[in-house]
């Protein structure tokens, strides 16, 4: 068996929910990703129930309102935040909660982060699959913006999610960067980039970024987790993003069949 592909709800971003369902239903992933973020339906089991039994299509995954842009979704308690991003994967039944590092100016929260994520999982049974991000950059100097760090690769995390959008910002070694993780690796946001200041999430094989190959890996070395489409679709019609959005779930179905041997994780 392969991995379910998801389809982010941030692909479709500034649609709401029931637009990304329909989507993910009508292309045919296998699955859907939460953003929560200021549309309502994103904050509501019910709500986010109901549009997964009408589609007939699971929600794996819930990322939690840690972004920049979602500072003020359910409230400024950061460990706030992640609780309800938990009870909400409890509730819709997805056994993922995707979440970004703390800030450098969350220093309280960042001091007990490592040891919060690990008691949360042991209490929960809910994977928190803590994100790989990149340093913020100027022309001039890199900004070191998350703590402990923006590489979960040498921090204690049991479970990681590996962004190919991030890896490209940061000008990680994706394929290595899965490598090192190993088991570890339990969530992959499937994206490109060419390595711009920008995190640019394109869709699969538009930068120079190795998705292919990373999928190629956790296929062969038999992944748990999901791999789910997070894509920028914003400054594009329709049209174009329907087709964006079949090119990348087409992209990761192929190189998820477990029969090239690139390796093992």
């Amino acid at each position: 068996m392969t991995a379910p592909i998801g389809l982010s709800t941030a692909s479709l971003y500034p649609s709401d929910a029931a637009t990304a369902f329909s989507a993910a239903a009508r292309l045919g992933y296998d699955a859907v990703e939460v953003m929560v973020w200021t549309d309502p339906v994103t904050q509501e089991a019910g709500a986010l129930r109901a549009l997964s039994e009408l589609h007939g299509i699971p929600i794996v995954s819930v990322h939690a309102p840690t972004l920049l842009l979602t500072q003020r979704v359910w409230g400024n308690d950061p460990w706030g935040k992640v609780d309800r991003s938990i009870e909400l994967a409890q509730e819709v039944g997805a056994s993922t909660v995707v979440l970004h590092p703390p800030f450098r100016w969350q220093r309280e929260y960042a001091a007990g982060f490592v040891d919060g994520v690990a008691t949360r999982e042991d209490e929960t049974g809910i994977r928190l699959a803590v994100e790989n991000m990149f340093p913020w950059r100027t022309a001039r100097r890199d900004v070191l913006a998350y703590l402990p760090h923006w590489d979960p690769v040498e921090q204690p995390f049991d479970h990681v999610t590996l962004d190919l959008s991030h890896t490209a910002t940061a000008g990680s070694d994706a394929l290595e960067m899965a490598r090192q993780l190993g088991s570890r690796l339990t969530h992959v946001h499937l994206a490109d980039g060419t390595g711009s200041f920008k995190d640019e999430h394109l869709v699969p094989g538009r930068g120079d970024q190795p998705c292919g190959a990373v999928l190629q890996l956790v296929a062969d070395a038999g992944f748990d987790g999901a791999v789910v489409v997070e894509v920028g679709t914003r400054k594009v019609g329709p049209d174009q993003r329907e087709l964006d959005l079949a090119e990348a779930l087409a992209f990761a179905r192929l190189h998820l069949a477990p029969e090239l041997g690139v390796g093992r994780l």
